[in-house]
């Protein structure tokens, strides 16, 4: 079976997915079957193996994965059996995202103005980073990998995505000049690099320590979710598609070219991630309730 498992990482390799821990899983259900003398898949053997995982998410998780590689090994072997798809009944359940009000930005960016060194790079590198964030809904490692070279005339150019798929995100004027005088300055302190958020030594960012910093400027804005959890960067980006959903236009055809575009600017693989973040303020739901009652009683969705 381990035949089967490289052949398989290569085809989906070469479409440009990573799947190290995709890798782990696959070695270790294939260990898992040649202990049991078998070269097939067997539905029994991917739930046994899968079981071992402590969670149910765990054991969905690694129950997928052989799912996935079932589907593809079946189609040249019909002796591979298909796993019947969630056997264990996993459901996912989304934390609901915190959106930050334009308050809550402002906020932020000014705590960032006061980060130590004040006469660094460091305050300047923040607010950049929070402000492109907070306008574009990028996600931070999107940001972090950006380069110098990635700002266009045309907007920036996004390469390294969480789906490995190239696009081009444009930019608002403020936020161009916003970038062009954050690079200015950083010139100005002669801190080189190719990349765009880089550190007072010319590092580039790295998440941990992003994480550390934000969660640092959360306290210093006195900023809290009220259900007692700290926000996270990532819901700028939420709170971005938020806004968006809020400012489309009325009219079925007009919103769903709005939803259309919004998802590709986003980068998001279907249109259901971007269908989610329509439960994500009052505002919306309101907006849907309302939308759905008028259906309901004769009127035109």
């Amino acid at each position: 079976m381990i035949a089967a498992v490289e052949k398989y990482l290569a085809t989906r390799r070469a479409a440009g997915f990573s799947l190290s821990n995709v890798e782990y899983r696959l070695r270790s259900f294939a260990r898992f079957a040649a202990n049991r003398q078998e070269a097939i898949v067997r539905c029994a053997t991917a739930i046994d193996w899968a079981s071992e995982s402590e969670s149910v998410a765990q054991r969905h998780t690694r129950y997928q994965t052989i799912c996935s590689f079932a589907d593809y090994v079946h189609l040249e072997d019909s002796r591979h059996e298909l796993p019947p798809p969630n056997h264990f009944g996993y459901r996912k359940i989304r934390r609901m995202p915190y959106i930050y009000s334009k308050a809550d930005i402002q906020r932020l960016i000014l705590a960032a103005t006061q980060l130590a060194p004040v006469n660094s790079l460091q305050p300047l590198t923040y607010v950049a980073l929070i402000s492109l964030l907070a306008s574009t809904g990028l996600r931070i490692s999107e940001a972090l990998h950006l380069l110098i070279s990635d700002i266009t005339p045309q907007g920036l150019l996004i390469r390294r995505t969480k789906f490995k798929k190239t696009r081009m995100v444009p930019l608002h004027e403020t936020a161009v000049e916003g970038l062009h005088r954050y690079l200015t300055t950083r010139h100005r302190f002669r801190i080189g690099g190719d990349h765009v958020f880089v550190s007072n030594s010319g590092d580039p960012l790295c998440y941990v320590r992003v994480h550390e910093m934000f969660r640092k400027l959360l306290k210093s804005a006195d900023i809290q979710s009220p259900n007692g959890r700290w926000p996270r960067i990532h819901e700028l980006r939420h709170t971005f598609a938020a806004r968006a959903l809020e400012s489309s236009p009325a009219g079925r055809r007009s919103i769903g070219q709005h939803m259309l575009a919004l998802a590709t600017y986003m980068g998001h693989v279907n249109i259901n991630s971007t269908f989610w973040y329509l439960n994500a303020t009052p505002d919306l739901m309101h907006d849907i309730a309302v939308a759905g009652e008028s259906f309901l009683h004769g009127g035109r969705p």
